[in-house]
C-alpha cells in the first residue's frame, strides 16, 4: 500500500491513526472527515506529500504547531470543530490553495493568516470574530471570502485591497455601514451581505461594475445610490425587506437584471424607468405601499412572474396586455374594484391570484385566458 494516492476514512469512529500511517509516502489526499478525533493526529505530519486533508466534523479544539510541515497542502478542511485558535505556524502553509474554518469557536486569526499568499477560498463562516486582522488583505490570490455570520461590526479597510475577489459572503453580521473603498473590490461577481444593519451603501458601489448577483435583503437602506445604476451586468438583485420609499431613476440602466425582489419595503411608486429592464423575468413586488404601476411597465415582455399582493393598487394599467410570457401573476390584497379589459391578452398565464381586493365584476375578456388547473 505505500503507492496509496488517496485514503478516505470518512464517517467512522476513529479517535487515532497508526503509526504506521507515515509510510504512506505517496499519499496526497486523506479524508478524516466524521470521525472522534479530539487532537490533530501528529504522525500526519510526516505525509511530505500530502495535498489535501479533511478533518470536517471531528471534536479538534486546536491545532499543533508542527502543521507547518504538511507544506505540499494545498487543501485543508477543518469545518464543524471546537477550534478556539489558530497555530501561528499555519501561514508557513505557502501552497495552501484552500481553508475552511466554518462552525468552530475562533474569535480571532493569527496575523500570519497573511502568508498564505496562494489561498485562493477562505471560509470563516459561523465563528466568533469581532475583527479580522488587517493582514487578510494581503491575500492577493483570494478568489472567495465567505465571513457570513461572525459577528462581525465594521468592515476591515484592507479587505478592500483583496482586488481578485470573485464572492464575498458577509451576510448575517453587524454591519452597519460600509467605506468608499469597497468599489475596489471591481473583480466580484456575488456578494451576499443580507441581514445586516446597514442603512446606506458609499456612492462608490456603483464601481463594482462585474457584479452578477446582490443579495442585500434585510437590512435598513432606505435608499439606493444613482451611482447603482452603473452595475450593468446585474443578473440578480435582491433588496427585499429593507425601508426603501424609492428607486433610483437610474435602475433603468440594468440592463441584464433577470430577478428583482422588492418585496417587504415602504414603496409607494415605481419610476418610468422600470419598464427599461427588457430581460427582467421575475419582480416581486408584494408587501408595499404602492397605489399604482406606472404605463411602462408593460414594456417587460419577458416578464414570467409578477408578485403586486399586499399593496394598495386601486387599478392596473391598460399595458399589462403586453406581458405576453407572463405566467404567474398575484395581486391579492389589494384595492382593486375591476380589471382592464385586455387582461386577457395574456395567453401565456397559468396562475392568477385576484382574492382580497374589492371587484364587483370580471371583464368579458377573463373567458380568454388558459388558466392551469
Amino acid at each position: 500500500m505505500k503507492q496509496l494516492r488517496d485514503l478516505d476514512l470518512y464517517n467512522n469512529q476513529l479517535a487515532q491513526l497508526p503509526e504506521s500511517i507515515i509510510e504512506l509516502k505517496n499519499l496526497q489526499k486523506l479524508n478524516l472527515g466524521v470521525n472522534q478525533f479530539t487532537h490533530f493526529p501528529e504522525n500526519i505530519g510526516g505525509l511530505k506529500q500530502l495535498k489535501e486533508l479533511g478533518l470536517d466534523c471531528n471534536q479538534l479544539t486546536q491545532l499543533p504547531e508542527s502543521i507547518r510541515e504538511l507544506t505540499n497542502l494545498q487543501t485543508l478542511y477543518l469545518r464543524s470543530n471546537q477550534l478556539t485558535s489558530l497555530p501561528e505556524s499555519i501561514g508557513e502553509l505557502k501552497n495552501l490553495q484552500k481553508l475552511n474554518l466554518g462552525f468552530n469557536r475562533l474569535t480571532y486569526l493569527p496575523e500570519t493568516i497573511g502568508n498564505l499568499k496562494n489561498l485562493q477560498k477562505l471560509s470563516l463562516y459561523d465563528n466568533q470574530f469581532v475583527q479580522l486582522p488587517e493582514t487578510i488583505g494581503k491575500l492577493k490570490m483570494l478568489q472567495e471570502l465567505r465571513l457570513n455570520h461572525i459577528k462581525l461590526t465594521q468592515w476591515p479597510e484592507s479587505m478592500s485591497k483583496l482586488k481578485n475577489l470573485q464572492l464575498l459572503a458577509i451576510n448575517s453580521n453587524h454591519l452597519t455601514s460600509l467605506p468608499e473603498s469597497f468599489g475596489k473590490l471591481k473583480n466580484l461577481q456575488g456578494l451576499e451581505i443580507g441581514y445586516n444593519q446597514l442603512t446606506s451603501l458609499p456612492e462608490s458601489f456603483g464601481e463594482l461594475k462585474n457584479l452578477q448577483r446582490l443579495e442585500i435583503d434585510f437590512n435598513q437602506l432606505t435608499s439606493l445610490p444613482e451611482s447603482f445604476g452603473e452595475l450593468g451586468n446585474l443578473q440578480i438583485l435582491c433588496i427585499s425587506t429593507n425601508r426603501l420609499i424609492q428607486l433610483p431613476n437610474s435602475i433603468g440602466k440594468l440592463k441584464n437584471l433577470q430577478k428583482l425582489y422588492l418585496h417587504g419595503n415602504q414603496l409607494t411608486q415605481l419610476p418610468e424607468t422600470i419598464g427599461e429592464l427588457k430581460q427582467l423575468e421575475k419582480l416581486y413586488l408584494q408587501q408595499n405601499q404602492l397605489t399604482q404601476l406606472p404605463e411602462s411597465i408593460g414594456e417587460l415582455t419577458n416578464l414570467q412572474d409578477l408578485y403586486i399582493n399586499i399593496n394598495k393598487l386601486i387599478q392596473l394599467p391598460e399595458s399589462i396586455c403586453k406581458f405576453f410570457n407572463l405566467q404567474r401573476l398575484d395581486i391579492r390584497c389589494n384595492q382593486l374594484t375591476q380589471l382592464p379589459e385586455s387582461i386577457g391578452e395574456l395567453k401565456n398565464l397559468q396562475d392568477l391570484y385576484l382574492g382580497g381586493n374589492q371587484l364587483i365584476q370580471l371583464p368579458e375578456s377573463i373567458k380568454e385566458l388558459r388558466i392551469a388547473d
